[in-house]
């Protein structure tokens, strides 16, 4: 059973140290989140750099981290700063300069421009989401929760039922019961972040966090792929039982830009946590 897991205890008692911290910084929001998505963005490029450095060496994974980093860190600020035109701008354009330049000194020119997009791109959409006036915290903090329970439950569903495999070439632990189980989780919790809001939009509340968490676990299958290509099993060891950072935010780095994407189309209005 998962609950008499030790690793399952592992991820839970690191969950419960971060947590409070997490939701502090959330909660505080402005220069003080963004500087922490900043560090984020800095642990994620040396991570990228090490999965990269594992595959085509160390000095082709250092450019690659670098671009990272810089373009990461520069649209940061810039979005901090009231400009997320200009961050937008700062991902796409630096990721295209940095396969140009990856590809002039020889290394790995796609990994570097698709890692400054899949890696500069979340921020962003966290910054973005938290600096929505008045409605801010209640998106970003609905997202956090829809995406820790579709995590948790994934894993403890599919740790007690088993079943299929979900994509064995890419992850073989994950199943279709995780997915299922995941899926489920959310909907209820974003049902749960909708009441708990005053929305009342209960339905509209399950129905996204059920395309959230799908959206996550793919998220999760495609960090899974990158540390499958580079031969490793996390990208780092920073958290106790959870292996690296991109470990961790691995499902939100897909979510945090499809929620901040709907967004934009529905209007910070449209969503149902509010």
């Amino acid at each position: 059973m998962a609950e008499r897991d030790p690793a399952f205890r592992l991820r839970v008692l690191s969950a419960l140290a971060l947590l409070p911290i997490a939701l502090a910084v959330v909660w505080t929001g402005g220069w003080l989140f963004a500087t922490c998505v900043a560090l984020m963005v800095g642990l994620m490029a040396r991570e990228w750099a090490g999965l990269c450095g594992r595959r085509f060496g160390a000095r082709n994974g250092g450019v690659a981290g670098a671009a990272v980093l810089l373009v990461g860190v520069g649209a940061v600020a810039l979005i901090a700063a009231g400009r997320p035109e200009a961050a937008l701008a700062c991902v796409l354009a630096g990721a295209a300069l940095a396969g140009v330049v990856a590809s002039a000194v020889g290394a790995p020119p796609v990994w570097t421009g698709v890692g400054v997009v899949y890696l500069g791109l979340p921020p962003l959409a966290l910054i973005w989401l938290r600096s929505v006036p008045d409605l801010g915290l209640g998106l970003l903090l609905g997202l956090l929760v829809v995406v820790w329970t579709t995590d948790t439950a994934a894993y403890v569903a599919g740790r007690s039922l088993g079943g299929p495999r979900l994509a064995p070439a890419v992850s073989p632990s994950k199943t279709w019961s995780g997915l299922c189980g995941g899926v489920l989780g959310a909907a209820l919790v974003g049902a749960l972040a909708a009441w708990l809001l005053g929305s009342g939009r209960l339905v509209q509340g399950a129905g996204l966090g059920a395309v959230l968490a799908a959206i996550s676990q793919l998220g999760d299958l495609l960090e899974s792929a990158c540390k499958r290509l580079a031969g490793v099993k996390d990208s780092g060891s920073l958290i106790p039982g959870h292996g690296g950072v991109l470990d961790r935010v691995d499902g939100l780095l897909l979510a945090a830009p499809a929620l901040a994407l709907l967004g934009l189309i529905a209007g910070p209005e449209g969503l149902p946590w509010r």
